[in-house]
């Protein structure tokens, strides 16, 4: 933790003790110094003790919560202007002090109000809360002017004995219409909030209800019974202990709504990771405005993205967002999404009580972005990466036609040279026989035979470049004949229904090759199997096995790897299993692309 930020958590926890200790020690002190027969019941000061305790506790969550520090500084200040009336025993006989506390002493009414107003933003946002707030204030101010200038102690009826030393007038006429009228008036400011927080959620969206949260229930219940005791104090009738304690239960209600509004607002940005998570693999229009109508809890949200084509804005369907339904209410802002470089990607219609909360809409327009190029970069990607697998299968299909024409060149150029050689020679040897030269046709018979064993060499290195019977007959010929070479006994079952495509072709020749070799050199089997069938008229599935010894791996050597990059060339997939002493299947699995050729 930076050492700035302890510091202010610090001055933080030192404020709210203070004023703690300062509100506890009024409490005390007030109900201690109030006779007997004056004391509220003990259930009532512990609930009137209470209020400015959560406010206290509250103002730590907001100064951590909350946007601005304007709400837990009114908090805090609404514990200080807490004041008990019974307090007045305690300093009745201050002449200085009792009248601009008994001025002062309805001041936390107007602080509950400002800090209702500033939620949740945590400033006064439109033209109606500043004229109430600067009307609170006001009326305050007069109020305060006439208990100093005006109040005597017989005229508050605070039990105060030293008179006012700041009093100009004695007119207890004025004075009483004055303070009357201040309550009534801070009733009515009370009743005029709660009322339009009130009406306002009770019309309001689903997200406009979940952001207010419980406050204009506590807000409506505190300023009915604020209304009530004014009218009781203008009655001068005795205060109904009922109403009292409501007032008191919905006055700590208050902050604690504040706080679970700004802490559900920060978890509705929490969401915007969820968000994320759904559509991290790009953004699916559909998909898109779903998630992001569930994220925000709102129905009405829509999600119009730019059509760089046609130079406009159309949501998922492609119906441009001029032929979409207006807003006449009002109810709804937008909010514009560009990439980092201003390319506009979309705009979002939501319910406006959410631009309350930028943060939101900055973690949803952030989790768009993130989620578009993460779309676009998937594209890119799999368009590089299905490049790649094609320049493989250029590859190796120019690799096997490489093979055909050497096979070609060896079978019609060398091999028929060798032959025609071999044919000269044995005429030659048959003439110094005749001649009755034999050494000389010793001499020929030993390079005839040599000849034919270069030939022999010859043809079966041409025969492993690529098979003739694989070009001329397929896989139903050449993997016979190819089994047939090998030292240990194979038994093979292949489909000989019709013609694979060439490529498919020669890719599982060198795969049963390959693998018929490793069966040879390295396994110790006395038995192997080859199975050669289509599945599904789709692919070709190709399985070698023998009961050697196991103990194989894909990257057990070239062979292996040879055999990886053939059939992922062709975007085929291979499963070897090769537990010890149980023998190795090897299992391929390729995509034929095409129909079969029939024969």
């Amino acid at each position: 933790m930076a050492p700035g930020r302890k510091g202010r958590i610090a001055r933080r926890t030192a404020v709210i003790t203070v004023v703690v200790a300062l509100s506890l020690w009024m409490e005390i002190a007030g109900f201690l110094a109030t006779p007997e027969s004056e004391r509220p019941e003990v259930s009532y000061t512990t609930l009137h003790a209470i209020v400015p305790l959560v406010f206290a506790a509250c103002a730590g969550v907001a100064w951590r919560i909350s946007p601005t520090r304007v709400p837990p500084r009114l908090m805090v200040a609404f514990v200080v202007l807490w004041i008990p009336q019974s307090i007045y025993h305690v300093i009745g006989g201050m002449e200085w002090l009792w009248p601009i506390v008994r001025g002062v002493d309805l001041g936390w009414a107007v602080i509950a109000g400002i800090l209702v107003m500033v939620y949740p933003k945590g400033y006064l946002s439109d033209r109606f809360d500043r004229w109430i707030a600067g009307i609170a204030i006001v009326t305050s101010i007069v109020n305060l002017l006439a208990v100093l200038l005006l109040a005597s102690p017989q005229d508050v009826a605070c039990g105060c004995v030293d008179p006012n030393p700041y009093r100009i007038a004695d007119a207890p006429a004025l004075f009483a219409l004055i303070d009357i009228g201040y309550r009534i008036v801070g009733g009515a400011l009370a009743l005029a909030i709660a009322g339009r927080l009130l009406v306002r959620w009770v019309r309001a969206s689903v997200p406009a209800r979940t952001v207010a949260f419980l406050m204009p229930l506590a807000l409506f219940a505190w300023a009915t019974t604020l209304a009530a005791q004014a009218v009781s104090y203008a009655a001068a009738s005795t205060a109904n202990t009922v109403l009292n304690t409501v007032s008191l239960i919905a006055m700590a209600s208050i902050p604690v709504s504040f706080d679970a509004g700004v802490a559900h607002a920060r978890n509705m940005r929490a969401r915007v990771a969820d968000l994320m998570r759904i559509t991290r693999e790009g953004a699916d229009r559909g998909l898109w405005a779903e998630s992001l109508a569930r994220t925000l809890r709102d129905a009405s949200v829509r999600v119009y993205w730019w059509d760089e084509e046609r130079g406009r804005y159309a949501d998922a369907a492609g119906t441009p967002i001029d032929e979409v339904d207006a807003d006449p209410r009002g109810s709804h802002s937008i909010l514009p999404v560009a990439s980092p470089l201003g390319t506009p990607i979309a705009l979002i219609r939501h319910d406006r009580v959410l631009t309350d909360n930028m943060r939101l809409l900055d973690g949803v327009s952030s989790a768009l972005r993130l989620s578009v190029d993460n779309g676009r970069l998937r594209s890119e990607i799999e368009r590089t990466l299905e490049q790649v697998r094609q320049s493989r299968q250029r590859i190796v299909e120019a690799g096997d036609e490489a093979r055909r024409r050497i096979e070609r060149d060896l079978h019609d150029g060398a091999q028929q040279h060798l032959v025609s050689l071999g044919m000269r020679l044995r005429l030659a040897a048959n003439a110094a026989r005749d001649a009755g030269d034999e050494q000389l046709a010793t001499e020929l018979e030993d390079a005839i035979r040599m000849l034919n064993q270069s030939l022999k060499e010859l043809r079966e290195l041409a025969h492993g470049i690529h098979p003739s019977l694989l070009s001329s007959g397929g896989l139903a010929l050449a993997v016979p004949e190819l089994a047939g070479r090998c030292p240990v006994p194979v038994a093979v079952d292949v489909q000989a229904e019709g013609r694979l495509p060439e490529l498919i072709e020669s890719t599982a020749y060198f795969v049963v090759a390959e693998a018929l070799a490793n069966i040879a050199k390295h396994s110790g089997a006395t038995r192997a199997w080859v199975r050669a069938h289509v599945v599904d008229g789709d692919r070709l599935e190709l399985v070698v096995r023998d009961n050697g010894r196991g103990g194989a791996g894909l990257d057990g050597g070239t062979g292996m790897l040879g055999i990886s990059d053939r059939v992922d060339a062709v975007d085929g997939t291979i499963d070897l299993e090769s537990p010890p002493g149980a023998g190795t299947t090897l299992t391929v699995h390729i995509p034929l692309g095409r129909p079969l050729i029939e024969d």
